[in-house]
């Protein structure tokens, strides 16, 4: 079995946390008697400065062809006076919207052994695992018309049915398969788009009467996120809320370190960590690749069906946080604070271990 895999490493602590990433997959891939075929190209500030352009017609046709894409971050100061449409964040939502990934998935899980690694009280963390579903292609970063002169600065915010039906029945069956609770965020008290969001939400839901549905307004939930993250299980939202509350629940996880993703179509998928590119930190071995290996882990689940794999990857990364290993951005007194390489390594050592402790053998998709 083999599986071709775009890699857009991108641009600051990118290269770093992809390379740490890439390596876990080829180990899982030896394990599992899977190869894949590996091409790497340039995405972002990084391919500004080589094509004049973030997102070449050719890296846009190699997504097309393969069977995954593995994005590291892309952005960085350097850029940020370029033009909206030159600067790095452009390819991505370029890529979003080309291949069509109009579901993101945010899981935002609280290891044990990290819970005293965010502010919060352990108490209000400890079991916290919740899943944000973010629509990726609509809202305020696609809508038309938009522009900015010397006078005002304007987007538009819409929402067609077509976008909200497939993304709110996604939610639905996702949720069926897990508590069976769904809440959906939006902000119906005074925003039209988010009044018709509801409106279709809730005719999905009719189909689904398993699935209880909480409709939360997104001020409320960013509180909520934070007072009391637990009552959540699947959380449904609009792009624009999608961005900043999976950036809240970095909060609960202790660092957006920590934070994979998942960016489904009906046809594409992309994986990348929800962090950025940090370049203060580029080039230094510090960045965490734990948000990178855990968006393998949803590769290998949702691209290539090996869930096996998936839950090694996972179990993995909580023996090696268990054992008090830490990069600079999760530790605390007490812990082994580790490099990216050296974490990179512990995972792949623990991988190992786990396959061999469950005598797995040789598996089959």
């Amino acid at each position: 079995m083999s599986f071709k895999v775009a890699l857009l490493p991108g641009d600051g602590i990118g290269p770093e946390v992809t390379t740490a990433a890439v390596d876990v997959l080829k180990s899982a891939g030896e394990k599992f008697n899977v190869e894949f075929v590996l091409k790497e190209f340039a995405v972002g500030g990084t391919s500004y400065d080589k094509f004049g352009t973030p997102l070449t017609d050719e890296v846009l046709q190699a997504c097309y062809d393969s069977d995954a894409v593995l994005l590291g971050a892309v952005g960085g100061y350097k850029w940020d006076l370029l033009p909206q449409d030159l600067k790095p964040e452009a390819a991505l939502l370029k890529l979003r919207k080309s291949l069509g990934l109009y579901i993101n998935i945010r899981p935002a899980k609280v290891y044990n052994a990290l819970i005293n690694s965010s502010s919060l009280k352990p108490e209000v963390l400890k079991g916290t695992d919740l899943l944000i579903l973010r629509e990726l292609t609509g809202d305020v970063y696609f809508g038309e018309p938009r522009g900015i002169d010397n006078e005002k600065g304007f987007n538009t915010m819409i929402y067609t049915k077509k976008e909200v039906e497939r993304i709110a029945r996604y939610a639905f069956e996702v949720s069926l398969k897990r508590k069976k609770r769904l809440h959906s965020v939006d902000k119906a008290n005074v925003l039209e788009t988010s009044q018709f969001w509801r409106k279709i939400v809730n005719e999905i839901g009719k189909d689904y009467p398993a699935v209880s549905v909480e409709h939360m307004y997104v001020d409320n939930a960013a509180m909520q996120l934070v007072r009391d993250p637990r009552q959540f299980d699947v959380v449904l939202t609009q792009n624009m809320f999608g961005d900043i509350l999976s950036d809240i629940a970095a909060m609960i996880t202790g660092s957006l370190g920590m934070l994979p993703s998942a960016s489904l179509g009906n046809n594409y998928a992309l994986y990348e960590p929800v962090h950025g590119s940090a370049p203060d930190i580029a080039g230094q071995n510090k960045a965490n690749p734990l948000a990178t290996i855990s968006s393998v882990g949803l590769m290998f689940t949702h691209s290539f069906q090996m869930n096996k794999a998936a839950e090694l990857i996972e179990e993995a990364i909580s023996r090696t946080l268990n054992s008090g290993y830490r990069t600079p951005d999760i530790y605390q007194p007490g812990n082994t604070k580790v490099s990216t390489t050296k974490m990179r390594d512990l995972i792949i050592e623990n991988f190992n271990i786990i396959y061999d402790e469950q005598a797995l053998g040789v598996f089959t998709l």
